[in-house]
């Protein structure tokens, strides 16, 4: 995806001065060398295992890439004095029921609790603002239900939904980059923020509707076939837990969720805790780390719903 995104930015915009350069967020001396080298003001961290089922069975390598790719980031844009850090989070990070949510909701924890922890020591020189924005499903993005579909009906199908009850919000790319660029530029630190995503949309009815405009007849000429709900995964997605209240901007799509992480000293002891079962694939001590951190996520559909704390 890089190589095609270079030759799409080269082709567009010929005089556009960037380089496109390849790194493992979880090699922290490789970023060491990046940092110094380019000296970033702003940093949109998107770098992340998304797939839900993928991560459910190999939690050790999300905890390394979505928690300690994100604490490399993180640290090195205090050392090396970035002006913003924006965290590209996920709803699947609210109430998570999966390992990859949960992970995600460790990094939003760890780079909030940072912010504020440098912000409070006078004697802190970096003034690194960090910004978590949250949001769902992004249409025509990598691991997105769209091309799936596509793919499925271009075969002839059938077309797979794991509930039919199974509800997402989306966005798309366009939307997304510009919301997050908003939210990037409004925050003054600390905050996370939410985006407006519309109606949730009905994934069978985005299965109907997709067989229909490629010339077909949904359960016809093309199957409908669900598989079930696979490890970990909701029937929906929220932006909100049970206890956050929202505070409008001037922006009509985007909100800022009132939270404040202030343990900094307890939150980092957890996650370097977390990371060392990872490092030693000690699985059940990663789960148990993480939901003794993150006590509302609660395993769904998964080997691990037996850690659950009642």
């Amino acid at each position: 995806p890089l190589h095609s995104l270079t030759l799409k930015i080269n082709k567009k915009h010929p005089k556009l001065n960037f380089t496109p350069i390849i790194c493992d967020v979880r090699n922290k001396e490789s970023l060491e060398h990046l940092f110094a080298k380019y000296k970033p003001d702003l940093i949109y961290h998107c770098a992340a295992y998304k797939h839900v089922p993928l991560m459910e069975k190999n939690p050790g390598q999300s905890v390394l890439v979505n928690i300690l790719g994100s604490v490399n980031m993180a640290d090195l844009a205090v050392k090396h004095n970035c002006e913003r850090f924006v965290m590209i989070s996920t709803d699947k990070a609210v109430n998570p029921s999966n390992v990859m949510g949960a992970c995600k909701r460790v990094a939003e924890m760890y780079v909030q609790s940072l912010h504020n922890q440098i912000h409070k020591n006078k004697n802190n020189t970096s003034k690194t603002k960090f910004i978590t924005t949250r949001f769902g499903n992004v249409l025509g993005s990598n691991g997105s239900v769209v091309p799936l579909f596509k793919k499925q009906i271009r075969s002839g199908g059938p077309v797979t939904i794991t509930h039919p009850e199974i509800i997402r919000y989306f966005m798309t790319i366009p939307e997304a980059c510009q919301l997050v660029m908003e939210a990037s530029c409004m925050g003054s630190g600390g905050e996370i923020f939410i985006f407006d995503m519309g109606k949730a949309v009905k994934i069978i009815d985005l299965a109907h509707k997709m067989i229909r405009l490629a010339g077909h007849i949904p359960d016809k000429t093309i199957k409908i076939k669900t598989i079930g709900l696979r490890p970990g995964e909701k029937l929906y997605e929220e932006l909100l837990n049970d206890k956050s209240i929202t505070i409008p901007t001037y922006h009509e799509k985007i909100m800022i969720v009132k939270e404040n992480n202030n343990q900094y000293d307890y939150i980092n002891k957890e996650v370097e805790k977390i990371i060392s079962s990872a490092n030693a694939h000690e699985i059940e001590n990663i789960i148990k780390g993480i939901k003794l951190l993150v006590p509302e996520y609660k395993s769904l559909n998964s080997q691990f719903e037996k850690l659950d704390v009642s």
